[in-house]
């Protein structure tokens, strides 16, 4: 079986160029059609950038266990057999992807013709083969669902009258979601978690995951929802798993005087911690809430959609017309509509804020649920500004929102995705790596044009990868806009040889942002049917994009 292979820019892999504003550029006149940049890349092996959750399994030779073939005549025993005495089995088995393995058996034998079977542990039908005497044979395997299973080989020498068996325990790569009510696990302004205090310029905070309350040990990712506030300077945050190298990537970016929030998809360190970087001049406070998890357990996998609206306050849609007043809650439906199946444990969100009368915070939690003191989204009077969200969804299918402040606010919901026991797209974290950076004198493309698209190929020719785990951040902003991200609807070749069409302007947005401000959030990007993601600048004006990735979502 071939390892994945994700397509990124060499040009554009400038992960440590850092996000310093620069100068705002005055708008160039808009095309009639959109203007598409982008470029056909070189692939990048996504088996070596998800090396840490791809294992490797053995069971040497002394683990052989020898006895006669059933019914053999004279009763033969193990011990009595003569013939082809060292028959024996060396087992080496390496994950290939989330949910399958590639199987070496070296089979030690005098000449002698040989069955050879493996049992995956699956209930699946054995996998039979022949052999001759000592040989290597190869064989390849995808488990349905995620978990631990022992493979067993068995070599049968007829001739001989004697078989051997040999069997170990594989655990699959990728990890499920399991939904867990908001709650908070950090927050530095009163000891939540952590020692009272801001965490120092250039110093580190860490997260307790694993073994913390409800969330067992041994968990691989956790969804955070990471506000940065109490700045006195502009930085960002790093969330990486503790215990490892810090990557270059931001999560989080910040100015003076704001409180920032950014949910997260980060792997938990093997001592259960994750680790937050504050990469500013100045000390901050930092809180961390949780919404779900990830292991390498069966329990909900991932579905990307295309972004559909659920929720706007503004016309009424998915709740009544005018704005959310302060201090209260409105619920919506999410099961069971607009492609969204009943029974969902989990859903991915983009959420908005528009129009707000006076600073605030909205908080998302299960439908029917207690008003959690955790929060998705912060906001100042008059902002516009998007946060992504994972959130439960409760017993009857909604969510309920919360507006925090004292006024009233617009709130705006796209939906991006969903959990569930019937999706089959298992998680796979990576070394965070920068995919696009206009900034980079190596991107010859220039900033992302007004009205315009970036089309990136991420998997082209890959149907297993189902979406990705992105990171967008716009920076250099000429004037206010919001991007918008979606599959692209043309194959790399057509790109290649100049038969695209043109993809239709998606409505969702992904963040907004103002001129001149540096702007950050999550994205759960669906591959579509292509492996190529589009990024669309919905304002006038051009600004720069930066796009790193830190995990994807498989299929079986």
């Amino acid at each position: 079986m071939r390892s994945r292979r994700l397509v990124i820019s060499v040009a554009v892999i400038a992960a440590t160029i850092g996000l310093a504003p620069g100068i705002a550029q005055a708008a160039e006149p808009v095309a009639q059609e959109p203007v598409a940049q982008g470029v056909g890349a070189p692939a990048v092996d996504l088996a070596r950038a998800a090396a840490p959750n791809l294992g490797t399994f053995k069971s040497p030779q002394e683990r052989s266990v020898r006895k006669a073939l059933p019914g053999a005549k004279g009763g033969v025993s193990a011990q009595q057999a003569a013939g082809n005495p060292d028959l024996a089995l060396v087992l080496n088995a390496a994950a290939t992807t989330a949910h399958a393995f590639d199987l070496e058996t070296t089979v030690i034998s005098a000449d002698s013709t040989l069955k050879v079977t493996v049992d995956w542990g699956d209930g699946s039908t054995p996998d039979g083969m022949d052999a001759y005497g000592s040989t290597v044979l190869k064989s390849s395997h995808t488990y349905a669902r995620l978990g631990q299973y022992t493979v067993r080989v068995t070599v049968t020498d007829p001739a001989n009258q004697a078989e051997v068996v040999n069997d170990f325990q594989v655990l699959t790569a990728g990890s499920d979601f399991v939904a867990h009510t908001p709650t908070r696990l950090l927050d530095t302004r009163d000891g939540t978690g952590a020692v009272r205090g801001k965490v120092p310029a250039y110093g580190s905070t860490r997260v307790k995951v694993g073994g913390n309350g409800a969330i067992p040990e041994g968990v691989t990712a956790v969804a955070l929802n990471v506000t940065v506030t109490n700045t006195t300077s502009g930085g960002h945050i790093t969330a990486f798993a503790d215990d490892t190298e810090r990557p270059t990537t931001s999560n989080v970016n910040f100015e003076a005087g704001q409180s920032v929030p950014n949910l997260v998809i980060v792997p938990v360190g093997k001592n259960g911690y994750v680790e937050l970087a504050n990469r500013g001049s100045e000390s901050v406070d930092l809180i961390a809430d949780v919404t779900g998890y990830f292991t390498r357990t069966d329990a909900a996998g991932y579905t990307p959609m295309t972004p559909v609206r659920f929720v706007d306050t503004r016309e009424g849609l998915g709740t009544a017309p005018g704005q959310v007043a302060g201090q209260k809650t409105f619920g919506t439906r999410i099961s069971g509509l607009r492609g969204v199946p009943e029974g969902i444990t989990a859903v991915a969100l983009n959420v908005t804020v528009t129009n707000p009368r006076e600073a605030g915070h909205l908080s998302v939690f299960p439908g029917g649920g207690n008003v959690p003191v955790t929060s998705n989204l912060n906001f100042t009077a008059g902002q516009t500004i998007a946060n992504s969200v994972i959130v439960p969804v409760g017993a009857d299918g909604t969510i309920d929102v919360r507006n925090g402040a004292w006024a009233g606010t617009d709130v705006i919901v796209d939906v991006v995705g969903y959990y569930s026991t019937d999706s089959k797209a298992a998680y796979m974290g990576l070394k965070p790596v920068r995919v696009l950076d206009t900034r980079d004198p190596r991107w010859t493309h220039g900033p992302l044009m007004g009205r315009g698209y970036i089309w990136q190929a991420l998997s082209p020719g890959e149907p297993g990868i189902a979406g990705y785990i992105l990171n967008a951040t716009v920076t250099n902003t000429a004037g206010a806009g919001f991007l918008s991200v979606a599959p692209d609807p043309n194959t790399l070749e057509q790109y290649r040889e100049g038969r695209r069409v043109l993809p239709e302007r998606p409505t969702a947005s992904t963040l907004n942002w103002t001129a001149g401000k540096t702007v950050a959030n999550l994205v759960q990007a669906g591959s579509g049917k292509n492996g190529i993601v589009d990024f669309w600048n919905q304002g006038w004006d051009k600004t720069d994009l930066v796009v790193d990735i830190f995990g994807y979502y498989e299929s079986n």
